[in-house]
């Protein structure tokens, strides 16, 4: 019969935690990332992969659980208020110049959830839809701010002041895209995409070449945009990237995504190369509705007429 008394050692003494700041080594690879390629992959986020998977599950109930009539009544104004805010419906007009139609459908939330109004089918989730987009603002985005502002040998906290919680600019959102190829840069600071298995997402190597992103389950993908090339006076360059057709066995399913889109309300930039004076840059806001002020060129303001979208 085996004792049931436990055999004695020696008690196991934990050592200390590192004082050590991690981010001091981190900042640089950072760095070296999104000036390189412009995207970095993040893990160990703080979601588990069942969390992941609800946060999926309730990414589509604002299209497949909305009837047409209510989409339209919660679609966003855009040439109003500067921005999306609530339904974007797939083949907008996006360049009347070349009369390109986009291939994009989704439903942007500010990260204040009370806000605006959302669709029948979507508030019993909206508890669970601030909990997610707070952990992306506070949990993701400010880490990922105080790496970049470290990596610019500015205060920790310079970015992060520049991307308070309480505004309108920065959006949440679910995304559902058809199949059509569409290359493009974004005009925020930065995007986080959380990861979903149908390919497509392609970002543009430093020799010029097409380079796939590869999906990683409960995995973030993360690239600066427009607006960091603003803050940083050209430092961090927006990510060229395209979305083409995926492999022959996935294009019969929707691409489903979960993205976080963030902006700085702020005229301010932080780099080394100004692009105009402190004050004719334009805010965020006026970048938003194409309203550009006096001394902007004619290239800049057909690129970002371009990119806008």
């Amino acid at each position: 019969m085996p004792s049931l008394t436990l055999p004695e050692c020696a008690r196991y003494i934990p050592p200390p935690e590192t004082k050590e700041d991690c981010k001091i080594k981190l900042y640089p690879q950072l760095r070296d990332a999104l000036r390189t390629h412009g995207f970095i992959y993040a893990i160990n986020h703080g979601y588990t992969q069942a969390q992941r998977d609800r946060i999926f599950d309730i990414a589509g109930v604002p299209f497949n659980d909305v009837s047409p009539d209510e989409k339209r009544t919660y679609t966003a104004d855009v040439e109003k208020v500067g921005y999306y805010a609530g339904y974007k419906p797939r083949q907008s007009k996006v360049d009347t110049e070349n009369q390109i139609l986009d291939q994009i459908e989704h439903y942007a939330i500010n990260l204040d959830i009370a806000k605006r109004p959302h669709p029948t089918a979507v508030r019993p989730f909206l508890p669970e839809i601030n909990d997610f987009t707070r952990h992306n603002h506070f949990n993701i985005l400010h880490p990922i701010l105080r790496l970049i502002a470290l990596s610019l040998e500015l205060p920790e906290e310079t970015l992060v002041e520049k991307h308070n919680f309480d505004r309108t600019g920065e959006t949440s959102g679910d995304y559902r895209r058809s199949t059509d190829d569409e290359e493009k840069s974004k005009n925020v600071c930065i995007t986080i995409l959380w990861s979903q298995p149908i390919g497509g997402l392609q970002i543009m190597a430093p020799d010029g070449k097409w380079k796939w992103v590869r999906h990683i389950d409960n995995g973030l993908v993360i690239n600066t945009g427009d607006m960091m090339t603003f803050l940083t006076g050209g430092y961090y360059k927006p990510t060229i990237h395209r979305v083409i057709q995926p492999p022959s066995d996935q294009r019969a399913y929707d691409r489903l995504a979960r993205i976080l889109l963030c902006d700085a309300r702020t005229t301010t930039a932080f780099g080394i190369e100004r692009q105009c004076p402190d004050e004719d840059a334009p805010s965020t806001v006026a970048y938003g509705r194409v309203d550009l002020k006096k001394g902007w060129s004619l290239v800049l303001r057909r690129r970002l007429l371009r990119e806008l979208w």
